[in-house]
Formats: structure tokens, sequence, C-alpha cells
């Protein structure tokens, strides 16, 4: 009871909680506490909206919604990075899997366990969101000329923490503003089945898509298109229906017919459209721009102790004082990633041989996506000739993880959109969640999953035809050849094509695994590149991938104490 009735006034003090920042120091005591008759007015209950935003981009690289660390370097796309397996150890533990354990307390340096803390932070938010939700039930509407409008957004919220949630951990409690008390602590993890959980998501984000207007006022705030997109990308995953060790055992026709059709929405308002230049979606200049569907709005020197900026990429940027950068060299491209982007002599991915032999400058064509995402040595950092890659010397620990650096939650060192705490560098750009051709692909994958892949063709190959034109801040840094399609001959060709673009044109954004998992090939995509992986970077000879088990991650051990034994863990653990 008193954990909850602590939750409960947390959201209740909004206005002072929302001046917590990045330095994830959470815990400060409030200097007063209002009561839920001093916050029910309008102005108040706005304040409470706005509160639940900014636990969005409250984030921190221990609790990240950059997720980085649980959809890249579980993917095989990145490896950790930093000073060695030690540094961070639950880092490391998600490129070897089997470390990974429901108590990890014990992880070094720091004793947290980083898993409890994103489980608890997500929840937190949802906290704070039924608390203003249950304000608002309770308040006359004629006191909340915009009562429907605000519970719109922060089911929206709700939804983006939920979402998060079950994607990492599969079976959590669901916990809303019409729960008691004594419902929450008595609620379990399967008291709702995996389909009725995706349910109630995909119910939030319905509300806010029938209620929202198009476009907002204020720049960040959920609008109807944002609610259509995260309710296709719902049901989306939705779809691929699993059974309980995790196995997709029936892909759902109605679920995909509807992602079609909220694509379609999405299309014909014309708000959004692909940048010009696909580095636009990654400059501090161009953010909140038309490919921007719903991105986490970064700030410094925003009135909270350290500003809500890009906290979860704090260790990534390089290490050598040459670099402009001071720390901490996290975050590292894989070999198998970066040879991904290699092209025929048609311009189009090698898609069995890509990853034979290491990428080599001289002589092999890429996409010209790679140098929008990763800098390596020798080539211009984030577009700038004045900051030429150094190799070894931009790397912490080269011998164990290489010395590529992952770039689009980057910035140029002397952007005015640094800032940084000690060592580690701080940027206000924003952190995209769901892009315009995150949105495309959808559809292209929903298509084909129909059977309908020859309509798939053009909306893959219109993001080809964008990658293709996104050469000129790259200084000729590589040999580029990229082309489109000409027709797929076969679902599975299609099917090819639309996870290998996923992977290119979302690289390093924190999709991948979660894409792996969703289409139930995890396991075999994972085992193909430990089994070459394992020889370019000894430490990952011990990584062991087990189906059924390592799709998702274990509840909290500390969560299942606190339920009293309510929660089930998931299979495996």
């Amino acid at each position: 009871m008193k954990r909850v009735t602590q939750l409960l006034a947390s959201s209740l003090v909004a206005l002072s909680v929302a001046s917590c920042g990045g330095s994830d120091q959470l815990d400060t005591a409030p200097q007063a506490v209002l009561t839920e008759e001093q916050v029910a007015t309008a102005e108040n209950v706005d304040a409470l909206v706005i509160a639940a935003y900014s636990y969005i981009g409250n984030d921190h690289y221990t609790a990240p919604n950059f997720l980085w660390p649980t959809g890249n370097l579980r993917a095989g796309d990145a490896h950790k990075g930093g000073n060695g397996p030690s540094d961070i150890f639950a880092y490391h533990a998600l490129s070897l899997y089997e470390p990974i354990v429901p108590d990890m307390e014990s992880f070094p340096p720091d004793l947290i366990d980083l898993n409890n803390k994103k489980w608890t932070r997500n929840y937190t938010g949802i906290s704070r969101v039924n608390a203003a939700l249950k304000i608002i039930n309770e308040t006359p509407a004629a006191e909340l000329p915009n009562g429907n409008l605000q519970s719109a957004e922060l089911r929206f919220i709700r939804g983006f923490f939920y979402f998060d949630l079950k994607i990492h951990h599969k079976h959590i409690p669901w916990i809303d503003e019409t729960m008691t008390q004594e419902d929450i602590l008595s609620a379990s993890n399967r008291d709702l089945t995996d389909q009725q959980l995706w349910d109630k998501m995909a119910e939030d984000f319905r509300v806010g898509a029938e209620t929202l207007p198009d476009v907002q006022v204020d720049v960040g705030r959920a609008s109807a298109l944002s609610a259509k997109a995260f309710l296709a990308k719902t049901l989306l995953y939705q779809a691929y229906e699993q059974d309980d060790l995790h196995n997709v055992i029936n892909i759902n026709q109605d679920k995909l017919n509807e992602v079609v059709a909220l694509v379609d929405e999405i299309e014909a308002s014309a708000v959004f459209s692909l940048a010009d230049d696909y580095a636009e979606n990654f400059l501090f200049e161009f953010e909140n721009g038309q490919e921007s569907v719903f991105a986490i709005q970064r700030s410094l020197n925003d009135g909270s102790p350290d500003g809500r900026g890009s906290w979860p990429s704090a260790l990534n940027a390089p290490i050598s004082s040459e670099s402009g950068f001071g720390c901490c060299g996290f975050h590292v491209p894989t070999e198998n990633f970066v040879n991904a982007f290699k092209t025929d002599q048609e311009g189009l991915p090698q898609f069995d041989s890509y990853n034979d032999a290491n990428y080599r400058v001289e002589t092999d064509y890429v996409d010209p996506r790679l140098d929008h995402t990763v800098a390596m040595e020798g080539k211009p950092f984030k577009y700038d000739e004045n900051y030429i890659h150094g190799g070894d010397s931009w790397a912490r620990a080269p011998a164990i993880y290489g010395n590529f650096n992952a770039i689009k939650d980057m910035e140029n060192p002397e952007c005015d959109c640094r800032g940084a705490n000690g060592p580690f560098p701080i940027f206000s750009l924003n952190t995209p969640i769901i892009r315009y051709s995150d949105v495309l692909l959808w559809k292209a994958e929903a298509l084909i999953e129909l059977d309908r892949f020859a309509e798939a063709l053009p909306i893959i190959n219109r993001i080809r035809e964008r990658a293709a034109n996104s050469t000129e801040r790259l200084n000729n840094a590589s040999l580029y050849r990229i082309s489109t399609y000409t027709a797929f001959t076969s679902k599975q060709q299609a099917r090819q094509a639309l996870h290998f673009e996923r992977r290119l044109e979302l690289g390093l954004e924190g999709h991948r695994f979660f894409d792996l998992v969703r289409w139930g090939i995890a396991k075999e995509t994972i085992d193909s590149y430990l089994s070459v992986e394992q020889n370019r970077k000894p430490y990952l000879v011990e990584a062991k991938f087990t189906k059924n088990k390592h799709e998702y991650l274990p509840i909290p051990n500390q969560q299942i104490n606190l339920s009293g034994g309510i929660y089930i863990q998931n299979p495996g653990y």
C-alpha cells in the first residue's frame, strides 16, 4: 500500500517532479504536496500532462528510451564498447545473452539492476498518467474544457510506456486509472493474455487517433497522426501471434489490413514526407522536420538541474581529445552491421555474401546510408572534414570492440546544441521514435505478408531512391552505388528485401532486435552473426542465444518479490 500511495503522491506534485534532470537523481523529496482539489484546475491539469510528457525525456543511459542497449547490442548490430566487459556489465550481458538473469544487482560496477530500473521508470511514467487521468475523470467537464484532449494525450503517453514494457518483457501487469490500491497490489503480469495486452495498448492509441487534432500547435505533443502511427505499430507487432514459448504461430491478416489502412490515412494527410536528404533526420537544425512522426524532445538549459538532453547517449561519443569529445566509446557498430551496407554490381544488397569479408573502403561499393550511420577511420565525423576519424586513437578499447562509432545520436562537437556533464557530451538533439520511413516500411511489410508484395515494391524503392540522393554531405568518403529493385518474383524475395531495408534504413536506431523477435527469426539470425563475429571479437566466444528464452528479458526479481510472488517469471529464467 505504501509504495502505491507514494507513486500517486509523486504524480500529484508533477510541477515539482518534472524538474528532475537527466543526472538520474530522482529521489529528491518534494518541497510540498498538493491535494487533488488544488490540482484539479484547467491550468494545473495541463501541467500534469506536461509532467507525463517530460518523463519520456527524463531517461538516462542506465534506463534509456533510445533503445541502443536492448535493440542494437542484442541484435548483433553493435558491441557494448567502453572499457571492457566490466564497464556496465549489464550491457555486456546483453551481448552474451546467457549472463542475463532476473536479479542483476550483483553486476559491476554500480551494483544496480538496470533491468529493474527500466521497469520501474516505465511504471513511474504510467503512474503519472494514471494519477492525471483519475483527476480528469473526477472533475466536472465544465471545469476542464480540454479534458477529452488531455485524456487522449495521456493515454497516448501511457501507451508509449506500455509498448516499451511489452516488447522487452512480453508479460506485464496492466495498471490503469480505474484500479484501486487493492486492485494494483493484487494485479498479476498474467491477468491478461499476450493478445489482450496488445488490445489494451491499441485501445489507448485509438482514443488518441479519434480525439486529437492531426497537427498540434505545440511541437512534440501527440497528434491523431502520431497516435495512428503508434496504433499501426502496435497492430503490426500483435499480428505476429506467439505461443507461450515466443514462437510465431500465426500472422493475423485482419491486423495487417488495418495496418495498411492506417498508413494510408497517414499518407493521405500529406503532413509527413521523406526528408530530401537522409542526413536531415539526425541533425539538430532539422529536428521536428517533415519526416518526424514522433520524437523525444531533448533540451538543455530548460530550468531542470541537468536538462533533458541526450543522456541515453552520454557514453557513446568517441573518446579521443582530438575528436573534440571526452568520453566514453560505447555503442560500437559491428563488422557484420557495416558489411551489410555493401552492394553488388547492380547496387543491391549482397544478401547471402555480404559478411564473407570485411568492408574495404578502397574497393567496396556501399549504400550511402553507411556514412550517415557509422563513423570510421579516415572519414569525416558527422559530415565535417575538420574532424577526420582517427581509428584506434578515437576508441576506448579497440582491441576488444574495434574502432567504429555510431553517429546518428551524435552531433558535431562544436554544435550549439552541445552541453556536458563532466566528460560526458550531452546534446539537445531530439531522439526519433517514429520516422515516416519507418511507417512506410510497416505498410510494405504488411503488404508482403498479405501476399501483395508487388505493392510493396514501390515503397521500398522510394526509400532507396532517397538514400541514393543523400550523398551531398558525405564528402565522397566512400564508393557509393545503390539502385532500386525491378520486381519481386516471390514473397520470400520480398521479405528478404524488406528485412534488409529495415536494417539499413533504421540502422542503430534501436529497432533491430525487436524486428527479429516479431518476425520469429531471432535465433537463426543471431546464431549466424555469432558464428562469424566470435572469430573477429573473441569476447563473444561464450555468447549463446537460447531460443524460447532470450527473445525477452526476465521479469526483474525485485518486482516478483514486491508482488509477493504474484508475478510469474518468463520461460527459461
